[in-house]
């Protein structure tokens, strides 16, 4: 059983406000040739479909695309909703897609759909859990005390009476303890999203999704695949791929990875402002490729991001790296803060959000907005 597993397209993502859809659009098409060569038997979609809950049309129509196409391959598809996804949108028309071998998880009622295929091993079971959240399963399993994420999917997965007789796949969206994270992804504070790893063991191959970076935890087919494109510049030096599993007889599973080459790629350039703009260094790098150029001079270059933008068309980033932001004081606590105003607090905020004072002009300007809050509040209270 030869299977494709994806995550994270995160269709209809904007990233530093250039919109990914046509990007998304190559790379899927990319994504369905590799599926004809392999032969693959199945697509595993492991959540995050779309980057937000109630997508745009074009997001829509792009993923519809994609099923639309895997269903004429009589391919089946297995998706589940992720974090960023609405449960509800996606398992819209869920029945009806079934018979066209498209199958998704609906809300988490209790149950988690299974599909059955067969090869010459025997049966393959494909388990669709969606991305559960504590509340969501006290809510169904009044009796549960799920206090966090590892409560709530340890008791997700304890109700769905596996057959470990059998090769079980699972497919969800969850943070494994352990996985390496990228700037990219949405993280809660202290780690409540954790999940220990050991609540998979029962299974032959879980295809999970939430993490962008293509990386196995704890054993080798507990994995995450990765996004199939770079969504922030500390994903620029990876290599984007996609994961083909082959499940053999009962325990034996092989697992390889096949490179994804984007429409444009996202790379980091370092310089001094001559040095970046000189025609040697632009005419040996791929001018549509989105950019994040780190300049060194010790000055900021006036309109820096719009005359660079005319040789690096795709710049989404300008930062600098010299004496000034390096000596940039960093927020150390809030010692003191009871001792000082209001307005000495944000000139504070402010230096250190732009490395540079405020003028006396900005000092006068915020002095008399905190002064006219102020009178307002004390209006109410009043």
């Amino acid at each position: 059983m030869k299977l494709i597993h994806l995550s994270d397209l995160h269709i209809g993502k904007r990233v530093n406000e250039f919109s990914m859809l046509e990007d998304q659009r190559y790379i899927l098409k990319q994504i369905l040739d590799i599926t004809d060569r392999e032969q693959a038997d199945g697509v595993l979609v492991a959540g995050d479909i779309y980057d937000k809950p109630v997508p745009p049309a074009e997001a829509v129509q792009v993923f519809d695309e994609f099923l639309t196409c895997l269903a004429e391959k009589k391919i089946p598809v297995f998706a589940v909703s992720g974090n960023h996804d609405s449960p509800e949108r996606v398992a819209f028309g869920a029945r009806l897609m079934r018979g066209q071998g498209v199958h998704l998880s609906p809300v988490y009622d209790g149950t988690v759909t299974r599909v059955s295929m067969e090869d010459k091993y025997g049966e393959v079971v494909i388990h669709l859990l969606p991305f559960v959240k504590p509340a969501v399963v006290r809510h169904v399993f009044e009796e549960a005390e799920a206090a966090s994420y590892q409560d709530a999917v340890k008791i997700a997965v304890e109700h769905m009476n596996l057959d470990t007789g059998k090769r079980n796949v699972l497919v969800a969206h969850q943070f494994v303890t352990g996985a390496f994270r990228c700037d990219s992804e949405e993280v809660l504070v202290g780690g409540m999203d954790n999940v220990d790893v050991s609540i998979f063991d029962s299974f032959d191959y879980v295809a999970l999704g939430h993490i962008h970076s293509p990386q196995h935890v704890g054993r080798e087919t507990v994995r995450y695949c990765g996004t199939p494109l770079k969504y922030s510049f500390s994903e620029a030096e990876q290599e984007k791929t996609v994961t083909v599993v082959e499940l053999k007889a009962k325990g034996m599973v092989e697992i390889r990875t096949i490179p994804l080459l984007p429409l444009r790629d996202m790379r980091r350039i370092r310089g001094t402002y001559l040095q970046v703009t000189a025609l040697d260094f632009y005419r040996n790098t791929n001018q549509e490729d989105y950019v994040q150029v780190t300049l060194t001079d010790e000055e900021d270059v006036p309109d820096g991001m719009q005359k660079l933008r005319v040789i690096y068309p795709n710049l989404m980033r300008l930062e600098y790296d010299n004496k000034r932001t390096r000596d940039s004081r960093e927020v150390t606590g809030a010692c003191g803060v009871e001792k000082k105003s209001g307005l000495e607090l944000f000139e504070e905020f402010y230096e250190l959000q732009n490395n540079q004072p405020m003028s006396e002009t900005q000092k006068a300007f915020v002095e008399k907005l905190m002064e006219n809050i102020q009178g307002r509040s004390c209006q109410r209270s009043n």
